[in-house]
């Protein structure tokens, strides 16, 4: 009775937001289907094998082997060392023909630049119009049914770029641009993770994608090349001035202000965002302030300082980055 619960415990696994198994985008399908292919051909000479050691077992108990008997197991270990090397060769070549599906875009889709950075994403979103540019952070969006270009690069080290349900590992490297497309068959948030380990704060290093509807999508395009809305009461006007006069203007972008820093993440909409520190902590008023108040106890070793602000000063910064939306 107990190998039941096991079962459904290990199969949980097979599905979710960040599984291979589940599989929502074309790319995701061929490196599922791969990961099939190799499960059966491999469970298959599991089979044969454990069949043959069974075999040879029953045989050693037996009457000495006769010359015959002796020339048989030699064509038989020849036929197994040349049935290795087809398989070997049919599972290389099924894993080349699968790993084009990571940059299938057929059209002139969608381009999105992807930093990575210890230890957070920058997603630059590229049109042909200068002025419709504009950074995020964190959070992807792409619109449901349609090919978008990924352009990877890193800033610091080698970084990988993984969202297991749309598409397969991509490599982000120091003075290289790889590509990725991105094809969502279905509305809804997909979390991705870095995949290569790039520092102490590599497990805290997550994205999220989310595929929405085209016209949602655009939508949410249009409210993201716009400036920062002002502040719509005292609290958080008086945040907008605290947050001019320390040096988070330094570091941090809010288009619409004189604040132009690019060391930290563009904070334009960072109101709207999911989560903050790359996955770290939900989006809520509580959490931006114990990020602004002590960032290095959350997530040591990041490039955020210790910017020293009095209780009432993190209380106005904490709603004006919840009224950038």
């Amino acid at each position: 009775m107990k190998i039941a619960p096991a079962c459904v415990l290990f199969l949980s696994g097979c599905a979710g937001t960040q599984s291979a198994l589940d599989a929502d985008g074309p790319s995701a399908l061929a490196l599922q289907n791969l990961i099939f292919l190799f499960f059966a051909v491999c469970g298959i000479v599991f089979v044969l094998v454990m069949g043959v050691m069974v075999w040879a077992l029953v045989r050693s108990n037996g009457p000495p082997a006769r010359p015959q008997t002796e020339r048989s197991m030699g064509r038989a270990v020849t036929g197994a060392i040349v049935a290795t090397f087809v398989v070997i060769t049919f599972l290389t070549a099924a894993s080349f023909y699968a790993t084009p599906s990571l940059d299938r875009a057929k059209a002139d889709p969608p381009t999105i630049l992807v930093r990575g950075q210890q230890w957070w994403w920058q997603f630059t979103y590229l049109d042909p119009d200068p002025a419709k540019t504009f950074q995020t952070a964190n959070e992807l969006h792409i619109p449901v049914g349609r090919d978008v270009r990924l352009r990877l690069e890193a800033s610091d080290v080698i970084h990988s770029f993984w969202v297991p349900n749309l598409a397969g590992k991509q490599d982000l490297v120091p003075g290289r641009e790889n590509a990725l497309t991105l094809h969502a068959s279905k509305a809804g948030v997909y979390r991705g993770q870095c995949a290569e380990f790039c520092g102490l704060q590599h497990s805290h290093m997550a994205l999220l994608v989310i595929a929405e509807e085209p016209d949602d999508h655009a939508r949410w395009l249009e409210a993201q090349r716009g400036a920062a809305v002002p502040p719509g009461d005292g609290e958080a006007a008086a945040g907008k001035l605290v947050f001019m006069s320390k040096p988070c203007a330094a570091c941090h972008t809010i288009r619409g202000t004189e604040a132009s820093g690019t060391t930290g993440p563009d904070l334009t909409h960072v109101g709207s965002r999911s989560t903050i520190g790359a996955g770290l902590l939900e989006n809520t008023r509580g959490s931006v302030a114990a990020w602004i108040a002590d960032p290095q106890t959350l997530k040591p070793g990041n490039n955020m300082p210790l910017v020293p602000v009095t209780s009432e000063e993190l209380r106005q910064l904490s709603a004006y980055m919840k009224a950038l939306r």
